[in-house]
């Protein structure tokens, strides 16, 4: 009895990933991705409510996904596939046993959020390849008179070779031909680079590696470091620019142009504006996936070099008739 309301506890697995009970293989995977997207803890920073609604959804995944979980699944509910792997388990395990040698609990390979898989063009994949590559590599049960000696297929080692790109690379992707040792053998290959990597990316391009013992090739991984950029920076989606304006472009607003990622553009500087304004450009940030960020352009205000006696009565007339109290919100 107390099993039995432990499983009608769970939510709907076709609720949890938002779809109907009639939803194909392809919109359960749809489905699946978003919600990944969404809620990883890389892209959550580690919040426990949402850490919970991923593992949620990984474990719905990993039933609806799988033709014969699904069918028990809809013939019994949850008492028909009983405790997932996803249930309560550690969501970053598989990438944990990966990166120790061994292999994923459904035998792809381990990969973090900011992983990118080039080998089919399809960026949406990374969350397929952590949590839905492959059924396992355990062989199936041999009927009697066959050898226990038989050699089962190997697959082949992966690769992993780092590349330098520049800021305007990793934020709007690119080509580039590598030269990699595979077996011993040298090989020039044209790798593509997709939009929205940054350092410690890794880019994943499928049977790249090293060929396999009467299996399938291991895979090579892209291993990016992102040379920093002489006046962009970046934080998560956003690229953001210091702007400096003059004392009177603060004071009666200004049209300065400043450059982005797709060349210059006109930006409007209201009047009174103080240092340390942020001024946003939408759509001219960083681009992964779907996903596009904004340019912030952070103002700063460049004083004159040299005042003389009239301008400082000036500028004492302009405090005494609007007197600022400047560190009133600064909290200490």
């Amino acid at each position: 009895m107390l099993r039995f309301r432990a499983y009608m506890a769970k939510r709907d697995y076709y609720d949890v990933l938002g779809v109907a009970r009639t939803a194909s293989a392809d919109e359960i995977k749809a489905a699946f991705r978003k919600l990944a997207r969404k809620f990883h803890p890389d892209a959550t920073k580690n919040d426990p409510k949402l850490t919970e609604k991923f593992k949620e959804v990984q474990e719905a995944y990993e039933v609806l996904s799988d033709a014969a979980k699904r069918k028990n699944y809809d013939e019994f509910g949850h008492a028909g596939v009983g405790a997932t792997p996803g249930a309560g388990g550690d969501p970053y395990e598989a990438y944990r046993r990966s990166q120790a040698g061994g292999r994923s609990w459904q035998g792809g390979p381990g990969v973090s959020v900011e992983d990118f898989d080039v080998g089919g063009g399809d960026f949406g994949s990374v969350f397929e390849q952590f949590f839905g590559g492959g059924r396992g590599r355990g062989g199936g049960g041999g009927g009697r008179g066959r050898s226990r000696a038989q050699p089962q297929p190997q697959k082949g080692q992966d690769l992993e070779h780092p590349v330098t790109l520049s800021f305007e690379q990793a934020a709007r992707g690119t080509h580039l031909p590598l030269q990699i040792n595979r077996d011993g053998k040298i090989e020039t290959i044209d790798i593509r680079i997709p939009a929205g990597v940054k350092s410690g990316s890794r880019v994943r391009v499928k049977g790249r590696g090293h060929p396999g013992v009467g299996g399938e090739a291991g895979d090579l991984f892209i291993v990016t470091q992102v040379t920093p950029h002489a006046y962009f920076r970046r934080e998560g989606l956003d690229v953001y620019l210091d702007c400096p304006i003059s004392l009177y472009e603060a004071a009666e607003g200004a049209k300065v142009d400043v450059p982005t990622l797709e060349g210059q553009r006109t930006l409007t500087i209201p009047p009174n504006t103080s240092s340390g304004v942020k001024l946003r450009i939408k759509g001219h940030g960083i681009q992964r996936g779907e996903e596009k960020g904004d340019q912030i352009v952070v103002t700063k205000i460049v004083m004159p070099k040299q005042m003389d006696a009239e301008d400082r009565e000036a500028i004492g007339k302009i405090a005494a008739k609007h007197p600022v109290n400047a560190r009133a919100d600064v909290g200490w």
